[in-house]
């Protein structure tokens, strides 16, 4: 806690949000793959949320400083949006291919936090970096048209699929900006990170078992709960963290590299044809996180 009250503002800061935020990409890259399985969407949040609540209850609870009480506001108000957030993105999931929605997502999302940053956070970006912020977008959305043009299947749901997204993109900007505040209102971050987690994962387990959906787990439901809670804690708590040592906007922004690094994943790991297409739109997306972070 005491290092990082240190170096908040400072150089050595500014390189430790720029890691974390990259971080932050590659393990949410790899929580999409993760997801990319035998549940639906709806069943694998769930699953994930129980793996969260198992792991991060103690320390919550017990490890960690509780939150002040005339903050209480800011955690209900996080766990109102992030709920929201997960039925958006299930929606999305829901209805259109994972390769076409989830650039748009990725792509509107530092877009509406970037603006947002500018309004209550008073970041303001050069006109280099919004020139790299254009080439991000560029080839996030073009990326989406290019999977779009390829894809076979539930064509006549893509139209209601890209609606959800950019509403779902929007509910990205919304809760990066909401938890990049209430991590800054919290003295310890790290009671803010073991809280967000604890809090935001009651959701969707309580839903099911009021549905009576809930089920003894099975060793692969297992698996996905523990490995998917231990990941949404490096991704969420990385970038959130970063967002306290540094720009907000910039963090948002470098975390949208994460559609490079899935790619990279699905080349790797599921065995996806890449191409050179979509390599050069990989390339744009990364150029314009360079040129965000050098212009700032």
């Amino acid at each position: 806690m005491t290092w990082v009250s240190a170096i908040e503002g400072t150089e050595t800061g500014h390189t430790v949000a720029l890691l974390l935020a990259l971080s932050a990409a590659f393990l949410h890259a790899l929580f999409g793959a993760l997801q990319k399985g035998r549940y639906d969407p709806w069943t694998s949040r769930t699953i994930i949320d129980c793996g969260l609540l198992v792991l991060s209850a103690p320390i919550a609870l017990l490890m960690v400083p509780w939150p002040p009480l005339d903050l209480w506001w800011v955690f209900a108000g996080m766990v109102v949006i992030h709920f929201i957030y997960k039925v958006l993105m299930g929606l999305t999931y829901e209805r259109g291919a994972y390769t076409v929605v989830y650039p748009v997502v990725r792509g509107t999302g530092p877009l509406f936090t970037v603006i947002g940053a500018g309004l209550i956070f008073g970041e303001r970006f050069t006109v280099v970096q919004w020139a790299g912020v254009g080439l991000l977008l560029a080839g996030l959305f073009g990326l989406s048209a290019y999977n779009m043009a390829k894809i076979t299947v539930a064509r006549d749901r893509l139209a209601s699929a890209l609606g959800w997204a950019v509403v779902a993109g929007l509910s990205v900007a919304v809760y990066t900006t909401w938890d990049a505040w209430g991590i800054r209102a919290v003295e310890n971050p790290f009671t803010f990170l073991a809280w967000f987690f604890f809090l935001t994962a009651f959701d969707f387990p309580v839903i099911a078992l009021a549905r009576g959906k809930l089920r003894a787990p099975d060793a692969d439901m297992i698996r996905l709960g523990l490995v998917g809670a231990i990941i949404a804690f490096g991704s969420f708590g990385s970038v959130m963290l970063a967002t306290r040592l540094d720009s907000v906007g910039e963090a948002a922004i470098l975390r949208e590299t994460s559609t490079v690094f899935a790619a990279l994943i699905g080349w790797v790991w599921l065995k996806e044809t890449v191409g050179p297409r979509r390599i050069a739109l990989m390339s744009l997306i990364a150029l314009g996180a360079v040129v965000v972070e050098m212009g700032g």
